[in-house]
């Protein structure tokens, strides 16, 4: 069956607050290359309040709900995040712990997820997205594997909303293919 027609959606989560974030930029211009095979959702997380297990009730607080109610709709997540002092930011792992209640019953079990990790440094983020990927393991997410996808210098290679590196975004977009392949393999086990 061909299924190169066919567009997933996902949902572009940040793991920046920053107005001018790279991980943001990262997402939107993704979101408008890989259309419209893929439908990517930019999602940022300044609405989600500091994880209190008092307030994981119900009625559920409402940005709360949405975050889940997106992702659980999504065909699949990929994650963008910066580095900060060797790991992943407070605010990414604060929506992680949101998302990953109920126990062993939350929006992101068995869902396809890819990461892009960036840093000014050349190392690109490495490191966060070790601690990212420990956490999402840890929540039952499904890993797409392959070769990771680290932006080191990303000041230098963007400019006005444009990635100037043409390699490197081929590389992410190479990534976003196997996350696409993985959700219709998984659409095409479930017909």
């Amino acid at each position: 069956m061909d299924r190169t027609g066919e567009t997933v959606r996902v949902v572009g989560l940040s793991g920046s607050l920053r107005r001018a974030s790279f991980s943001t930029s990262l997402l939107k211009i993704l979101a408008e290359k890989a259309a419209p095979a893929i439908d990517i959702q930019v999602v940022t997380l300044e609405d989600i309040p500091l994880y209190n297990e008092d307030l994981d009730r119900s009625p559920e607080t409402p940005s709360v709900a949405s975050f889940r109610k997106i992702i659980a709709a999504s065909d699949g997540v990929l994650i963008a995040t910066p580095e900060y002092n060797h790991g992943m930011p407070g605010v990414l792992k604060n929506a992680l712990d949101w998302a990953s209640r109920p126990v062993f019953e939350s929006c992101f079990k068995d869902k396809p997820v890819s990461i892009i990790s960036s840093s000014k440094a050349f190392t690109g983020g490495v490191r966060a997205q070790y601690q990212l990927r420990e956490t999402l393991i840890s929540m039952h997410a499904h890993l797409v594997m392959g070769p990771e996808v680290v932006v080191g210098g990303v000041h230098t290679k963007l400019a006005e909303d444009v990635y100037q590196d043409d390699q490197g975004l081929t590389f992410m977009l190479r990534s976003l293919d196997r996350l696409r392949e993985e959700i219709l393999g998984r659409r095409l086990v479930c017909a």
